[in-house]
């Protein structure tokens, strides 16, 4: 197909695209900060854009997820820029490694069709488990060693839980009813209780807690709830920064009740700052 046979809009966002590319060069070669990047330096603020962007689908935003949008498509095409001039030497091992945009998006559409075989190929997926369980498959056989090993080290260990225990699912490796599920984290509730000793711990005797053995026994009680919130359809991640966004925003209407009765949060009691969270909690 041409592009003068693709659609308006079609053809409206291969030229967005290849708008972004021309300015990408231009920037590359003229502008100093842009010179001066590398792959490394942009890392972190990669990370940065990618934590606005979750704050802004979090948040419902959608020209705030557009704006993001954006500068993580940016992003993506600096990296291929850089890539794509990571050696003039043609012999060498780095003239192989080197990449440009075709070939990031050539890769993934590759990809693409090879892991979806039910849509251009033969195999029967009328399910979603059905889907993720021939995904995980075929990653083996492009050469993973482990189901586990498509699971990024530097996750957050919330989200990598999560990941975990989904791909172990795709595998085969999982509870069958929620009460199980339940039940575990019931278990390991107990079992931390146990080991941290709640109770007993109040009488400030010395070594009386195992901090290490405690701190076990919370993580496996994380998991378990990690694994009950997957279950039920729960994502841990997005609850737990919605808790925090509510306890930020109850908090700093106690912060400004405080300012408004000209007093100081250091000088309130416990009480008097309760008041204006159960306000809070109403607003």
């Amino acid at each position: 197909m041409t592009f003068d046979q693709l659609t308006p809009r079609r053809q409206e966002q291969l030229t967005a695209f290849d708008r972004l590319l021309t300015i990408m060069d231009e920037l590359r070669e003229q502008c100093p900060w842009d010179r001066k990047q590398t792959l490394e330096s942009l890392r972190h603020l990669t990370i940065e854009e990618t934590y606005e962007l979750s704050d802004a689908i979090l948040e419902n935003n959608l020209p705030e997820i557009r704006k993001e949008l954006g500068d993580i498509q940016l992003h993506l095409v600096f990296y291929a820029k850089i890539a794509s001039e990571a050696s003039n030497d043609t012999s060498g091992p780095s003239a192989t490694a080197r990449f440009d945009i075709a070939d990031v998006l050539n890769s993934v559409c590759d990809k693409l069709i090879s892991r979806h075989p039910h849509i251009y190929g033969n195999v029967v997926a009328e399910t979603e488990e059905q889907v993720k369980a021939n995904w995980e498959q075929l990653k083996l056989k492009e050469g993973n060693k482990s189901v586990l090993g498509g699971v990024p080290g530097a996750l957050p260990a919330l989200v990598k839980a999560m990941r975990i225990q989904e791909k172990a699912r795709g595998a085969g490796f999982d509870w069958d009813e929620k009460e199980q599920v339940w039940a575990k984290v019931e278990e390991e509730m107990q079992e931390f209780k146990a080991e941290f000793d709640i109770d007993n711990g109040l009488d400030g005797v010395a070594g009386a807690i195992d901090v290490d053995k405690a701190e076990g026994e919370f993580g496996d009680l994380l998991f378990s709830l990690v694994n009950y919130a997957r279950f039920i359809d729960i994502n841990p991640e997005t609850a737990l920064e919605r808790t925090n966004k509510k306890f930020i925003k109850r908090f700093q209407y106690i912060e400004e009740q405080a300012r408004a009765n000209g007093k100081l949060l250091s000088d309130m009691t416990l009480a008097e700052m309760d008041v204006y969270w159960n306000e809070a909690k109403t607003k």
